[in-house]
């Protein structure tokens, strides 16, 4: 049987996906993505998850791809890497993942425990939550090894931390510690080792008890689709659109009813029922 690569936990409503291929720092490879896929297609249609936090085992969270291929690793002459074509080529591993973990219905938390370079800082870009132990490290190495950023980088990593700290990042190719992260935006929080997974699930478990599951998965596309907005009145038309379908319906009124009884609320929707329900799915595909 083939080595498992990752490991799907749940627990209190909060879906946990540990990278666990400790031994080789949890280094990306085929398997590895088609797991994650498949991990991200499960926490979609199971109403009982709220919220999916990403980690790594051991002492990495990722550290890029797998080498041990050797330096025709990234030649394509070794057959797809993919089952996938786009424009005639074989489609990013990194962006089949990326793009997946984009679409998700369900908020996600990036947990990052250590070494979290090339297409393991990538992965992480469209997570909607980027958390840092203080042992962690960054690194977008890719012109250190002949590369371009992949996993559809080049459209979320400008819009994360703005174009000059991508460039800068980008450019040098180097590795940066926790802090520098923190000062760039690219995470949001930097915590002690100890606490990294206790405080990522503390904010998935204050969204899996306090909120409508439909509220959030608009929200989080709506947000995301906006990035690439031409004027705000396409923001305004879509909330307009959104508030008068949720404002008379279950969600608002339980939401209001919980606060005027001073009780937790009881939302009766499931993030299924915001998408395409009430908003487009995102990111849009091509033709």
């Amino acid at each position: 049987m083939t080595e498992r690569a990752i490991a799907l936990e749940i627990q209190d409503r909060v879906a946990t996906i540990t990278l666990d291929r400790p031994a080789r720092l949890n280094a990306f490879t085929p398997g590895m993505a088609s797991e994650l896929v498949a991990a991200f297609d499960a926490t979609d249609v199971d109403d009982d998850v709220r919220v999916v936090i990403v980690t790594g085992r051991g002492r990495a969270f990722c550290a890029g791809a797998d080498l041990s291929g050797g330096a025709d690793t990234f030649d394509p002459a070794n057959g797809p890497r993919s089952g996938q074509l786009i424009d005639g080529v074989p489609r990013d591993l990194g962006g089949v993942v990326a793009l997946r973990i984009a679409a998700s219905r369900k908020p996600v938390i990036a947990a990052i425990n250590g070494p979290c370079v090339g297409v393991g800082a990538t992965m992480t870009l469209p997570m909607d939550v980027r958390l840092a132990a203080e042992s962690a490290r960054f690194g977008f190495v890719f012109a250190r090894r002949g590369l371009v950023p992949e996993a559809a980088s080049s459209w979320f990593l400008p819009r994360v931390v703005g174009i000059s700290q991508a460039m800068e990042w980008v450019a040098t190719g180097r590795v940066f510690p926790a802090d520098e992260a923190l000062s760039g935006r690219l995470v949001s929080r930097v915590v002690p080792d100890a606490d990294l997974l206790d405080t990522a699930r503390g904010i998935a478990i204050e969204i899996a008890e306090n909120t409508s599951a439909v509220s959030v998965a608009a929200a989080r596309h709506m947000l995301w689709g906006m990035l690439g907005a031409s004027s705000p009145w396409d923001a305004h038309r879509l909330d307009s659109g959104v508030i008068a379908a949720l404002g008379g319906g279950g969600e608002a009124a339980e939401g209001v009813a919980s606060f005027l009884e001073k009780r937790p609320p009881r939302f009766p929707g499931s993030a299924q029922d915001a998408i395409p329900g009430l908003v487009p799915e995102w990111p849009a595909r091509p033709a």
